[in-house]
């Protein structure tokens, strides 16, 4: 059978995108860099920088090489404070190894490095909770503070740091128990659809988010195929809440399945304003 030249130019069309979407976007870092303005932030921060991490999934599926890349470069950014919204692992039998031999690498911020877990940090079926333990401890000896359902104070800056929605240990009541309005908030959640659920109470500020990986492969102009979550609009970049709250989803720096097309791995560095 004959093919047409079209027909040809469309396979290899096809096969061109295909060799893209494995083996060059989802290494293709971008430095996402832009403002975040947050009320009442004191003085002393004004200016300070925030690199933001997330959805790492250090494991069977992403490279390490690359992630200590993406970490060695962040570390030239000298970025003030580190956060990583969650999915620090991918679960497997070896795990734990990986994660020693590659979160030694992890950049540090020059006033605080904080995180959160996210649901591949519980493992199968969202459920392992000693091992979600596990991969908290080990992020704190390469001195990454894990924050679960808590406040950190950093400068004047209180980071709140909520647990996973799918490990059913999201507590914004109890994170937020010692949230003070009249101070500058940011607050960690990796799963964007907790800014819809009850229990924010007078919480005003950013969410900072990941979870999505931005759909991980979006055609042009039209919204991505497959996202995580139940409200649809929450893709990637800024979105405007209730309540006087912003909330910045991460496109993240792995991925669940070694694709990406559209959707750049991203690390987000903010620059702190005052509003």
């Amino acid at each position: 059978m004959s093919v047409s030249r079209r027909q040809f130019l469309v396979a290899m069309g096809g096969l061109g995108t295909g060799i893209y979407s494995w083996g060059i976007e989802p290494h293709r870092l971008e430095v996402v860099t832009r403002p975040l303005h947050v009320s009442r932030l004191p003085s002393a921060l004004e200016g300070r920088t925030l690199a933001h991490l997330s959805d790492i999934h250090v494991g069977p599926r992403v490279d390490d090489a690359y992630v200590l890349d993406v970490f060695s470069h962040v570390c030239t950014l000298q970025p003030d404070i580190v956060v990583v919204t969650g999915d620090l692992i991918t679960y497997h039998s070896r795990v734990f190894e990986q994660m020693e031999r590659v979160y030694c690498g992890f950049p540090k911020g020059r006033l605080a490095t904080l995180g959160i877990l996210g649901n591949h940090d519980y493992g199968e079926s969202w459920a392992r909770f000693k091992l979600a333990d596990r991969v908290a401890s080990i992020a704190g000896e390469h001195g990454i503070t894990i924050l679960r359902n808590e406040i950190c104070e950093v400068g004047g800056l209180q980071i709140v740091g909520l647990d996973d929605l799918w490990a059913g240990r999201f507590d914004p009541v109890r994170a937020l128990a010692d949230y003070d309005r009249n101070c500058a908030a940011i607050a960690l959640s990796h799963n964007p659809d907790t800014a819809d659920k009850r229990g924010w109470g007078d919480f005003e500020g950013w969410i900072l988010s990941g979870h999505t990986h931005g759909g991980q492969c979006k055609p042009p102009f039209l919204p991505p195929p497959l996202l995580p979550v139940r409200n649809r609009r929450y893709t990637q970049g800024e979105f405007a809440l209730s309540g006087n709250r912003s909330m910045y989803i991460s496109r993240g720096i792995g991925h669940s399945l070694r694709v990406r097309f559209n959707v750049r791995p991203e690390v987000t560095l903010f620059e702190l304003r005052a509003v």
